[in-house]
Formats: C-alpha cells, structure tokens, sequence
C-alpha cells in the first residue's frame, strides 16, 4: 500500500468484468500506482479473471467494503460479520489485493440514535480481532476507517480507531484514515493524523464535498504537513464519489452530483493532490 492510488467510485461501484475493466485501463491512463476496489458483493466477484487483469496492468490493489445489515455485529453479534469477512479476505486475497479495510466494523448508515454501547464495542472488537486473524494466515493486512458521526455511532474519530488497534493489538491492523471524514469529526486535520501515528498506513484523499479535491474548504497543507511530520509511508488514495448506487448512496448521504463530471475531478483534483504530496515529500 504505497504511492499514489483511486477508488474505483471514479468510474464504477460494481467490480463486473466491464467495470472492472473500465477501471483498471483508466487507472493506469492516469498513471496510479494501484486501485481500492469496493468489494460490495464478494460472491459476485471473479477472482481469478480480476487477478490476471491487475497483474497485466502492473497494479497493486486494495479491498475496502461497509458490512450488510444483516451482519452488524454491534446488533448481531460477531459470527455473521466474521463469516462475512472471512470470505471477503478470502476473495481478496485470490483477487492478489495487499488489504481489505473500509468501516470492517458495521455498516455505512448504521446509526443506533445513541452512543456506542460496551457491548457494542465489544462486539465489534471480537469481530475485528478475529478478522484480523484470518487476514495474517493469507499474509494480508486489515484496516479499520472512522467514518463521520451521520453513517455510524460506532468509530468516528482517529483516536477511537487507535484505540479500538491497540485494544485487539493485532499486528497486522492498521488504521485508514479520510479527510472527509475527518474534516467533520477531528479538532484539527492535523491533530487527526497525529492520534493516529504508527497506526496510520492508508488515507482517502477527499475533499469536503467529496467532489473536486482543491475546490472545497479542506486544509490541504495542514493533511500533507501533518503526513510529512509522522513520517507516513503508505498509500494515498484519491476518492471522490461519481458512481453510486441507491443503497450506497442513502448510507453515505449523497443526494446530489458532487462534481460537473468525472473529467474534472481527474483533470483538476488530480494534479492538485499529486502536486501537494510532491511539495511535502510524500512521493
């Protein structure tokens, strides 16, 4: 997970042969050093056909995915959630990605109307100790996103996330970190970057609209700089939501174009952010 990647919302949230298709050629057209697949739907997924398009593009690629309502473990307990993400990893892996991450821990849009509950959290810590776990045998590594206060109750900031890491203290559990997010839950952009320290490998550059990134009011030098100050070495992933469908869309509360068009979010917001993570060193 190093360099400079794209979720694949750019163009496609279905990982089909002519998404995935579509992804990967313009991906590499841009010049990215790897793609975050959304693994909505693991089952649905061909592994071997994504492996044998990855690899002949010379891409790296990473997992990212919310949990179905049906296997909430904060509601449910923690078996259907491992049992989902054992086989999420598990097609993952197949499919040749370094990690899955994403919120692991619950679903885009699962608010309880109240904080998290012990029992929760302890739900969510058995789901994810035991997912971590499973990722190690395959030699992956298994991230945990805050997402802001309006898609979960559960980990909204960076300092949760660090410490629900340091609780389960699995090795291979990093935490991914989004400037979205993180310009509605963190005191400071910063400050974010600093609670998450040697937990942080991964971070979706987004801006505050989800649009264009350098169009909208997140401090840039402030992300970068902070970066640059912790020494972070991992991937730095270009995210912008263009492509979303109706049960993605309702969780992440996006009900109206983010950007005029695909072109300018590449053509504009991809130099910017190339530009800023070259200014502080971070490629």
């Amino acid at each position: 997970m190093k360099g400079f990647g794209v979720h694949t919302s750019m163009w496609t949230m279905a990982w089909d042969k002519a998404g995935s298709e579509q992804a990967v050629a313009a991906a590499v057209a841009y010049g990215f050093d790897f793609i975050e697949i959304a693994l909505l739907s693991p089952d649905m997924v061909d592994a071997a056909a994504s492996r044998r398009l990855l690899d002949g593009a010379g891409l790296s690629a990473v997992c990212s995915l919310g949990l179905p309502r049906a296997v909430w473990p904060s509601r449910n307990g923690p078996d259907g959630a491992v049992a989902f993400l054992t086989n999420a990893l598990n097609v993952a892996h197949a499919m040749g990605a370094e990690a899955l991450s994403g919120v692991t821990y619950g679903g885009i849009g699962e608010i309880s109307g109240l904080p998290a509950t012990a029992q929760e959290l302890d739900h969510v810590a058995v789901t994810l100790e035991r997912a971590a776990k499973h990722a190690a045998k395959l030699g992956m590594r298994f991230g945990i996103e805050p997402v802001n206060r309006y898609e979960t109750h559960l980990i909204n900031t960076a300092r949760q996330g660090a410490e629900m890491i340091e609780r389960i203290g699995a090795p291979n559990l990093f935490l991914h970190l989004d400037t979205y997010h993180m310009n509605i839950e963190e005191r400071g952009m910063a400050m974010g970057v600093l609670e998450a320290r040697e937990h942080l490998a991964y971070i979706h550059l987004s801006e505050s609209d989800r649009g264009t990134p350098g169009a909208g009011n997140v401090r840039w030098d402030e992300v970068y700089g902070a970066l640059a100050a912790v020494g972070f070495e991992g991937g730095l992933a270009m995210e912008s939501f263009i492509n979303m469908p109706p049960e993605i869309a309702r969780g992440l509360a996006v009900w109206r174009p983010v950007a005029e068009s695909r072109d300018i979010v590449l053509d504009r917001g991809l130099p910017f952010l190339r530009n800023k993570a070259a200014q502080y060193g971070l490629i």
